[in-house]
């Protein structure tokens, strides 16, 4: 750990790639935590929708990591990182682009198509950006400095997380009415409320996409440092090695279990707030939008948090003590509840901060260039936020449409005990951290 202060995280002659790759990690944020509301916001556009037909909002969006990580794993193995992150640019703003005919045709599987795409974008992304990061520099402080690039990606979730709320959220004209009153409406009033809400959900989309091609030439045009090339090995070694590598598949599954556990806590946040408003007078309501920022700038702070405390403890034991804490306060949400549920929900989001990179560089440590296509065994664990949040969503949907149609244990809410993966999650990561403590020269 000695060698690790004396190395720099970040060399001065490839600041500027440097910069622009921890762009990437930004520009993912703003997509994921753009899409996080969807989920109650189709359900407010579409009431038809079912909790669990809504949560599919998230599947599709994840699923695109599980799908195209391994064949973004190869493309990078056979060319180069650079094209990577092209490739995966231009998936990224099609798929924003898509968001268009959408919302003309009006169809809920269109959106998800959409998003679909998006995600097969961000899936080259993150399986060129994490390896590459890794790779440039010194592997001492590989770990502090994907924690470093990944520091920014809070802050285009926050990004995302404002532009959800102030353009879709508040423009969307089905949240003015209740349930009732809404299908009290003509018809023609209902559609015609719907082509309102539907664009309204789009344009942000759209824009979004004119950001990623403006990144993407400005990638093009700056030369990126050559990244040292191990030998490359048959793709059937490759996967052998990765596959006796216990640390690395242990790393695969807290992975997904660590991406289930946050995109259930950054999306049911919106459900635990709505089912609280139930019994709060119109003058107290609360926004769930903003805890969600609360918790996203508790998810920044631990981020820079952790990467400061690497220097004195080791990654392992830092993702223990933070899955322990994880753990501690769904436990509040679960069966505290109340207004101090919220906070402990919001909370969780500190905890989160590290594990993510944490994991990425323990599972990937003293790889050479199999590292690729074990980076895209991470990625593809992403697939943890496409499945959990619709198994959350079945829980919701227990007792009825609502959130509090039924009380589990005798007095626990369904949207409370909904909670209980996330926990079951965290504990997974926490256990990752523990066990691969020996590991760690400290």
């Amino acid at each position: 750990m000695k060698n690790a202060i004396k190395q720099p995280i970040v060399s001065r002659n490839i600041l500027l790639p440097f910069i622009l790759i921890t762009s990437l990690f930004a520009l993912w944020g703003i997509a994921n935590d753009l899409t996080n509301p969807m989920v109650s916001a189709f359900k407010k556009v579409m009431p038809e929708l079912s909790n669990t037909q809504a949560s599919l909002v998230q599947f599709a969006f994840y699923f695109g990591y599980f799908f195209m990580a391994l064949p973004a794993a190869l493309f990078i193995r056979k060319f180069s990182y650079k094209s990577g992150i092209l490739v995966g640019l231009s998936l990224y703003a099609i798929g924003a682009f898509l968001f268009f005919p959408a919302a003309k045709f009006e169809t809920f599987n269109y959106f998800l198509i959409s998003l679909w795409v998006m995600t097969c974008g961000l899936a080259f992304l993150e399986t060129t950006s994490n390896p590459l990061i890794l790779a440039l520099g010194p592997k001492e402080t590989a770990t502090q400095r994907l924690n470093l690039a990944q520091a920014f990606n809070p802050i285009g979730s926050l990004t995302g997380m404002i532009i959800a709320q102030v353009f879709i959220i508040d423009a969307l004209r089905s949240v003015d009415f209740t349930e009732e009153a809404y299908h009290a409406l003509s018809s023609s009033e209902m559609a015609a409320i719907r082509e309102n809400d539907l664009g309204v959900i789009s344009v942000p989309y759209i824009a979004l996409g004119v950001l990623v091609l403006i990144i993407m030439v400005a990638i093009m045009m700056v030369k990126f440092p050559k990244v040292i090339e191990h030998s490359k090995i048959a793709l059937s070694k490759t996967f052998k090695i990765l596959i006796k590598n216990k640390t690395y598949v242990t790393g695969v599954v807290a992975q997904m279990f660590y991406v289930g556990a946050q995109i259930m806590c950054w999306t049911f946040i919106f459900q635990y707030v709505d089912n609280l408003n139930a019994s709060l007078p119109v003058n107290e309501q609360l926004t769930a939008t903003w805890f969600n920022v609360g918790a996203m700038l508790l998810f920044l702070s631990g981020r820079w948090l952790g990467t400061l405390s690497m220097k004195r403890i080791g990654p392992s034991k830092l993702l223990f003590i933070f899955g322990v804490g994880g753990v501690i306060t769904t436990l509040i949400t679960v069966f505290v509840g109340g207004h101090i549920g919220l906070y402990g929900l919001v909370a969780t989001s500190l905890f989160m901060s590290i594990m993510f990179p944490t994991i990425y560089g323990i599972a990937l440590n003293n790889m050479g260039d199999e590292a690729k296509i074990g980076s895209a065994g991470l990625v593809m664990a992403i697939v943890g936020g496409a499945l959990l949040p619709v198994l959350q969503g079945s829980i919701l949907d227990i007792g009825g449409p609502g959130f509090a149609d039924t009380k589990i244990l005798g007095y626990i809410p369904e949207v409370n005990f909904s909670f209980i993966l996330p926990l079951i999650c965290l504990a997974v990561v926490a256990l990752f951290g523990y066990k691969t403590m020996k590991n760690e020269n400290t």
